[in-house]
């Protein structure tokens, strides 16, 4: 899939400046950085950056993300710790999206560990 000139995460900055460096390996400052990139990734199919990004204890062996399903677009509400002076984070956002021809959005308050050093996806709650 081509990459887009703009983030899909909703950040003002371009994909290039945004997602794209988390995407080829480079670790996030903070879990809302985290949760941007991998909400991007949704958006272009990037299993690979999921995976590498899911905590170790709560990773599936696979995804197989349902290729009818578009992310349409990402609003953060609210965050707690997640910063690099922390250890733990939490974001809660919704996430827009079509499923064939039907809107639909994902509710999620996602919390997020760092491991090696890294923050990680843990889990989430929907709401």
């Amino acid at each position: 899939m081509p990459r887009p000139r703009t983030c899909p995460c909703g950040h003002p900055r371009p994909y290039t400046d945004c997602c794209a460096p988390l995407h080829n390996g480079r670790p996030a400052a903070t879990a809302e950085q985290l949760m941007r990139s991998r909400y991007t990734a949704y958006a272009l199919g990037d299993t690979a950056h999921l995976l590498r990004t899911w905590h170790p204890s709560t990773r599936p062996a696979r995804l197989d993300p349902d290729p009818r399903t578009r992310w349409t677009g990402l609003h953060i509400h609210t965050t707690t710790g997640g910063t690099p002076f922390h250890t733990e984070g939490t974001v809660d956002f919704t996430a827009h999206y079509l499923d064939g021809p039907r809107p639909g959005e994902l509710r999620e308050h996602s919390r997020f560990l760092r491991h090696q050093g890294a923050w990680t996806y843990l889990d989430a709650d929907g709401t």
